[in-house]
């Protein structure tokens, strides 16, 4: 698959095939191409020959489930976005997916319209990140002493201990010195998970100076360059 097919391929992981099949027939009237699979190791099977913009992942899957499904691929390194569907809406299971390193979070029945913004929303956040990090020069974010790689999902900390980051949290402190001016916490989470996301704890670690800071300190942001 080219890197132009797969910056326009969703894959759509659904055993449900009725709901699958309107949820591809709707991606492909907005102009995506869409891939399905029925089950999570389906899935990770195709994820690992092929790149795509988007994962749209049922949580409750036959085999691995969603959740498993989407930390198996963060654990090898995959950073594609993924939008999860289902029945289970509770506040407890969308922290659950985010914590698994999902980017967004839709529960069952869902309105059409709703879907289709956010899977539209996701892939432009995810275009704007490569691209922001796209050179040698907006790869990398030095200030305090530490220094976040924005390819490698990795952050080092003014005394040297070294940090994996999710693919939230590299979004959150790109997203922070570009908007630090006129930027409070709220719009800047806002604009790296979307208006509608439930935030947990790990997303604190943001507003201190890397990993190993106190969680109460902030660092100016005049201190931050690019």
């Amino acid at each position: 698959m080219s890197a132009a097919s797969a910056a326009t391929h969703v894959l759509v992981v659904e055993d449900d095939p009725h709901l699958a099949a309107g949820v591809m027939e709707n991606l492909r009237a907005e102009g995506y191409e869409v891939t399905s699979a029925g089950t999570g190791e389906q899935a990770l099977e195709w994820l690992a020959a092929h790149g795509c913009a988007l994962i749209v992942l049922d949580v409750m899957l036959p085999g691995v489930d969603g959740f498993g499904v989407c930390r198996s691929l963060r654990e090898r390194g995959d950073s594609t976005p993924v939008l999860f569907l289902t029945a289970r809406g509770d506040p407890p299971d969308r922290v659950r997916g985010l914590e698994a390193g999902g980017d967004d979070y839709l529960a069952k029945p869902f309105h059409l319209q709703e879907f289709l913004l956010r899977v539209r929303a996701i892939v432009r956040r995810w275009e704007w990140y490569r691209s922001a990090s796209a050179t040698a020069a907006t790869a990398l974010l030095r200030f305090g002493g530490n220094e976040v790689d924005f390819r490698a999902f990795r952050a080092r900390a003014w005394n040297g201990e070294a940090q994996e980051l999710t693919e939230k949290e590299a979004m959150i402190l790109k997203v922070r010195p570009s908007t630090a001016a006129r930027s409070s916490r709220a719009r800047t989470c806002s604009s790296a998970y979307g208006a509608t996301t439930y935030f947990h704890r790990r997303a604190r670690w943001t507003t201190s100076s890397c990993a190993c800071a106190s969680a109460s300190r902030r660092i100016p942001p005049t201190h931050a360059t690019s």
